[in-house]
């Protein structure tokens, strides 16, 4: 009997596209940039407290806009934010003979900025102004301590099931920049947006932090085992997954 390498190369490309198109279509397929959820951590300083403190308003509003769920709703109307990103500072180490190489010095996070949605009394405006004053004192102009403005945001992306499979915690975060709002009577067919620039001390990844207690050996073995379920995960047909 006759060997056929044609029919063979179409097996295997057939195999191969169907193992694609089987990651593709799986829970565990491609990561869409506009399956994601934000969560907005307001200071927990005195701003924790409903009452204000001293000549400062913004603690009392902003306890009062945590318990009506301002908080909540305003980070549902987050429509676009960025995962943030990490930058190696480096410096060249000369004094040693052939090419030089960089030697890393250090590390800086860069700013994030995130765009949200407006409700009609703009109260998601409302919500960030309250928190930036928290860092001063609309009457005496005075600088509050770090502690009393600093909170967090969680960014989780999403799977196809809504599903959280990847976050990132901004620490330290705070608003830094209200982003002006243009208003015109030529824009009948849109909504109004409010972006808002977020500075943070760095960020950590938030499925290391629930992983970091165990050993890395038990930490290795299992990734090892989520990638073996995956992988075999993928290859049953999405028919059978759903039983």
């Amino acid at each position: 009997m006759a060997f056929k390498i044609g029919s063979l190369v179409d097996t295997i490309a057939h195999g191969t596209l169907n193992e694609v198109l089987g990651l593709g279509r799986s829970t565990d397929g491609m990561s869409r940039p506009n399956k994601f959820e934000v969560t907005l951590f307001p200071p927990t300083g005195f701003a924790g407290n409903k009452g204000s403190t001293g000549n400062n308003k913004a603690p009392g509003i902003m306890g009062l806009l945590k318990g009506s769920g301002n908080v909540r709703s305003v980070g549902l109307r987050c429509e676009g934010i960025e995962l943030p990103g990490r930058t190696l500072d480096t410096s060249p180490q000369t004094n040693l003979y052939g090419p030089e190489r960089d030697m890393v010095t250090g590390y800086t996070y860069a700013d994030v900025t995130a765009t949200f949605q407006c409700s009609s009394d703009m109260r998601e405006r409302q919500y960030f102004e309250t928190w930036q004053e928290m860092a001063f004192n609309d009457e005496t102009w005075s600088i509050q301590y770090y502690d009393n403005y600093r909170g967090k945001v969680y960014i989780h992306t999403l799977d196809e099931q809504n599903n959280k499979k990847f976050g990132i915690e901004l620490v330290d975060c705070f608003p830094k920049t209200i982003g002006a709002q243009a208003l015109s009577y030529g824009t009948n067919n849109t909504y109004q947006t409010l972006s808002v620039t977020f500075n943070f001390r760095y960020w950590k990844n938030l499925e290391d932090e629930v992983t970091k207690t165990q050993s890395l050996s038990s930490r290795i073995a299992e990734r090892a085992v989520n990638a073996v379920t995956r992988k075999i995960t993928s290859q049953i047909p999405s028919v059978l997954r759903r039983l």
